[in-house]
């Protein structure tokens, strides 16, 4: 490469066209690189950016609030989310519907289905709407839109600059770890988590670039806001103690309280999505007015102990960071910032906002190992400098368990508060909460977010499991969008009712939808010719249902319908086997080994 001739063609060049220009002077492999620089330095830049304007909006509305009279501040508190929640409905009903939520599933769902081709419309619609979500107040976090924004922009550099597909695919897992290192000034956890949450191992070809935008982003973020880790901690330095044993306890307590975190965030997500009666673009403001009244109800009563508590509202960290220090130890703060901080993240969440689950992951934890650290103390009697390290175990274990990363969990507790005499603990007990929140929940926050929208990863070219594809569960490849018969239908009308479709079989449903058998379009058929009037409920009299739920794994699934010689099997619910979810086939298996085999091939 003569670099004398690029440098002088490199002085005569023109904005517009540089991406011509670096496709014609390097191979694929060197714009990859060349990308992969430019995207952590631009999304430490957006994400430092989209940090201050969240904070700034904040900022603003409270002081504004805090300056006025008690009225003054109660209506202003009240307004502000509920306004916040309805613009955040409108324009993503209107205008951006895929800015809703965290963004981490988006950014999931188009690297696996659509070799994460990214439209950057929906990166500044998320900015927009992230800024205004949780800047109004509304319990959510900015890491994940962060993660969804950064994505976005390396997804949409590397279509400018005419990367190859596969390597377009490639810039996603760049541009989330870039962001995910700035959000929250942890390069190492960054770097784990695209790997755990995303990839699903090690083996990625674009690890080198990935590392290159982590470590380029958090620079950035460092120059940009400083070298202090998130959380500031002034606490003594622990020598390995008894006292260190409670991890145990908040491992396994973390689990538990992190599973009904879930659970109850996907029950309310899919209440509010049935909400018939209320326009789509209204539902975020009514959780918008639901966190403020949350967010009053505890700082009123958190103000009876001295100063009122407001993180319940937007992030959080102030208080959180207080808690951490050990600086908060009366049970009537803390309870009251968990319960809220827990129910507000929940409504915020479920009903539609803009923002993502890290953040409340973090404080709802810290709260709990701070409340186990103060009731431990009158217990055992320990240091009280005691209760903000319990606080800390608290927090690393709760997000173990909710967002089921165990090295990120793990390591970015350690980067953000850069305290290492925790380390053993914080590992034993992250690794516990994990272990048990897995075997109480197959299905990860992320990807049961992504099952509840019917996006199935079956289409992926090449997503691998942990182990082996075959190890994801099978509702991973299902089809969610089902053609039911109608029991109480004769066979000629049900014949009509699904003349568009051309499946080899359909669930039977009677007239309250449960599901009461599987008939084929060849028996309607040939009913239709006999005994047209045949009521489909005859022709499945005495069916053994084969069925299956839907964290039964992809081999074991393809061994039952093998072994129980069908083709196709409905999923229903654990708790209800007439609840039909879902249905797969032999063919959705084995097109998904094909596209594998493929995949592997290229």
């Amino acid at each position: 490469m003569n670099l004398a001739k690029i440098n002088i063609q490199f002085k005569n060049l023109k904005i517009a066209d540089l991406p011509n220009w670096l496709r014609s002077q390097f191979t694929d492999g060197q714009r990859f690189l060349i990308l992969c620089i430019l995207t952590g330095f631009i999304c430490g830049l957006v994400a430092v950016f989209f940090h201050l304007t969240i904070s700034a909006v904040f900022d603003f509305v409270w002081t504004l609030a805090d300056n006025t009279t008690t009225l003054g501040f109660v209506l202003i508190m009240i307004f502000v989310p509920t306004l916040g929640g309805l613009i955040t409905g409108i324009v993503l009903f209107k205008i951006a519907p895929s800015s809703a939520g965290s963004g981490i599933p988006q950014t999931k769902a188009a690297y696996h289905l659509d070799f994460g081709e990214l439209k950057f419309r929906d990166a500044v619609y998320r900015f927009i709407i992230g800024s205004i979500s949780v800047g109004s107040g509304l319990s959510l976090g900015r890491e994940g839109p962060t993660v969804h924004i950064c994505a976005t922009i390396a997804s949409s550099l590397g279509r400018l600059f005419g990367l190859a597909k596969k390597r377009v695919q490639a810039m996603v897992p760049v541009g989330m770890g870039a962001g995910i290192a700035a959000a929250f000034n942890t390069p190492i956890s960054a770097f784990f988590f695209v790997f755990e949450e995303l990839l699903g191992d090690f083996s990625s070809k674009a690890l080198f670039g990935i590392m290159v935008a982590v470590v380029i982003a958090a620079t950035v973020e460092r120059i940009c806001l400083g070298e202090h880790p998130a959380f500031e901690l002034f606490l003594p330095e622990y020598q390995t103690d008894w006292w260190m044993l409670i991890c145990i306890f908040l491992g396994i307590a973390s689990a538990l309280l992190g599973n009904l975190f879930v659970k109850l965030l996907l029950d309310a997500r899919a209440y509010f999505k049935e909400m018939n009666r209320v326009p789509v673009w209204v539902r975020p403001a009514i959780g918008g007015f639901f966190v403020s009244i949350l967010g009053l109800s505890v700082y009123f009563i958190t103000s009876k102990f001295g100063e009122g508590k407001n993180g319940v509202f937007a992030i959080g960290y102030k208080d959180l960071s207080e808690a951490l220090n050990g600086k908060l130890v009366i049970l009537g703060i803390l309870i009251p910032l968990l319960i809220g901080k827990f129910a507000a993240t929940i409504l915020a969440y479920a009903s539609g906002c803009s923002g993502g689950v890290f953040a409340p992951a973090l404080f709802i934890g810290g709260m709990f190992g701070a409340i186990v650290g103060v009731v431990g103390q009158f217990i055992f009697g320990y240091d009280p400098s005691v209760i903000g390290a319990i606080a800390l175990l608290g927090m690393g274990s709760f997000f173990a368990a909710v967002i089921r990363c165990p090295l990120t969990s793990i390591m970015i507790i350690f980067e953000m508060t850069q305290n290492y005499a925790l380390i053993l603990p914080l590992m034993f007990g992250n690794i516990i909460s994990f272990m048990i929140a897995s075997k109480l929940r197959a299905v990860p926050l992320y990807d049961a977010l992504l099952q509840q929208d019917k996006i199935s990863i079956k289409k992926l070219p090449l997503y691998k499991g942990d182990q082996d594809w075959r190890n994801l569960p099978i509702s991973t490849i299902a089809t969610w969008d089902i053609t039911t018969v109608h029991a109480d239908k004769s066979a000629h009308e049900n014949i009509e009712y699904i003349a568009e479709n051309n499946h080899h079989a359909y669930p039977v449903v009677d007239s309250e939808k449960k599901l009461i058998g599987v008939i084929t379009h060849h028996e309607l058929q040939e009913t239709t010719r006999e005994t047209p009037e045949k009521l489909a409920r005859y022709l499945i009299k005495d069916q053994k249902i084969i069925s299956m739920h839907p964290q039964i794994s992809i081999r074991d699934a393809a061994q039952k319908l093998v072994v129980e010689d069908v083709l196709q099997a409905p999923i229903t619910s654990e708790k209800d086997n007439t609840k039909l979810l879902g249905i797969v086939t032999l063919h959705d298996i084995a097109r998904q080994q094909n596209a594998i085999d493929q995949g592997l091939e290229r």
